[in-house]
């Protein structure tokens, strides 16, 4: 099973999925004293006036070879700057997990307006104890994983932008990365293989600055708006990282109305590494956002560019029972390559699928998507709260 993340997906697909059905036929009967009766029926009426601050909480169930049972509990703020909803939505989401096999890990999210939106914090957090498949390095990797990577991961990185003009924003960019305790585990010990830079551990600390355009209200959800970001980060031996390297990021998204309910959105992102790089901190394809149906880090190299498109319909029809439901097709394609291993037209993958989308949350027009993607070595399963870009 080489999709690692998405496949352990999918039970809390089928868990959450439970769970809307039956927070749907509640929604009917505002019934009885039960708590979680009431908190479901809370939930998805959503009845909190728009200035106010909303919170969600809610358990998981997984299952993966490489986990067994996964049992978490995840959690969403969503508000508006001192309640003024003129302020765009901001938004923090933390989920947690632990495992059968004694692994676990806190992750979070955030993007966060100041009043009057003069300041932009965007970042997430990562800490885990939880094997990482790898599959070598470059675009012609094998699609059966050379070595599973054992190891406590901790990532921590932010922007503190403040806003110039508009929707300009500027200002620092923080990247820390650390990963210890770490065992390569071949695959297959009778093959061996080069171990790459890193594969001791390495803590890494990157110092940048970065421009954004943000012209989205709802970065949820967003219905019309363009977002740039153009960034360059420099670790350094001197403030104590293991390896000297940079990184420049470009990243372009363009979202657009098309009729009632429908949005096209697009976004094209290129990432590329100079110097000394761990196999760690190299552009990863794939994931939950860019390249979905890839595990994150199928492929991985110094440089990455890739594209995607996605046709949103918010939602289906205007009537009940199915005005909360909508769904989204998309499609992408990427590559990853350096000087050894060129740029090439023809070492692009492709992946593209479609998805549901449930309006959780409708006085802050937030969606739940459920997504499956599909690629050349199978499909992969998502379900998050908010838009993959």
């Amino acid at each position: 099973m080489n999709q690692g993340l998405s496949f352990r997906r999918t039970l809390l697909t089928l868990f959450l999925s439970a769970i809307m059905v039956l927070a749907l036929s509640g929604t009917s009967q505002a019934q009885g004293n039960n708590f979680v009766s009431r908190y479901i029926n809370k939930m998805v009426n959503d009845t909190v006036n728009d200035g106010r601050a909303k919170f969600l909480f809610y358990p998981t169930v997984a299952f993966a070879p490489e986990t067994s049972w996964e049992f978490g509990f995840n959690s969403l703020c969503i508000f508006h700057a001192k309640g003024d909803t003129t302020n765009r939505l901001s938004e923090i989401f933390v989920w947690s997990f632990i495992t059968l096999e004694r692994q676990y890990g806190i992750w979070s999210d955030h993007a966060i307006y100041s009043n009057h939106n003069n300041w932009f914090f965007l970042g997430r957090a990562r800490y885990q104890r939880f094997p990482l498949l790898y599959h070598g390095i470059g675009p012609e990797t094998p699609e059966e994983f050379t070595a599973l990577v054992d190891a406590d991961y901790l990532l921590a990185k932010e922007r503190i932008l403040r806003r110039l003009h508009g929707s300009l924003f500027a200002g620092l960019e923080l990247d820390f990365q650390g990963l210890t305790r770490t065992e390569f585990l071949p695959e297959d010990e009778d093959n061996p293989f080069d171990f790459p830079t890193g594969a001791e551990g390495s803590q890494n600390f990157s110092i940048g600055a970065g421009i954004v355009y943000d012209s989205r209200h709802n970065v949820l959800n967003v219905r019309d708006g363009l977002f740039g970001e153009l960034a360059f980060l420099h670790s350094n031996e001197l403030w104590g990282s293991d390896y000297n390297f940079s990184t420049l990021i470009a990243d372009a998204r363009i979202y657009r109305p098309v009729r009632k309910n429908q949005v096209f959105a697009a976004q094209t992102m290129g990432l590329f590494t100079m110097g000394d790089v761990p196999f760690n901190q190299m552009a990863l394809m794939g994931g939950e956002s860019l390249m979905r149906g890839y595990y994150l880090g199928r492929y991985r190299d110094k440089n990455l560019l890739a594209s995607q498109v996605e046709y949103r319909f918010l939602p289906f029809v205007d009537r009940r029972p199915l005005r909360r439901w909508g769904g989204a097709v998309f499609m992408a394609a990427g590559s990853v390559f350096s000087e050894e291993d060129p740029f090439h037209l023809s070492n692009f993958v492709l992946a593209g699928g479609g998805g549901l989308r449930f309006l959780i949350f409708p006085e802050k027009d937030v969606y739940t998507r459920l997504d499956v993607a599909f690629t050349r070595e199978g499909p992969g399963f998502y379900l998050f709260i908010g838009e993959s870009f």
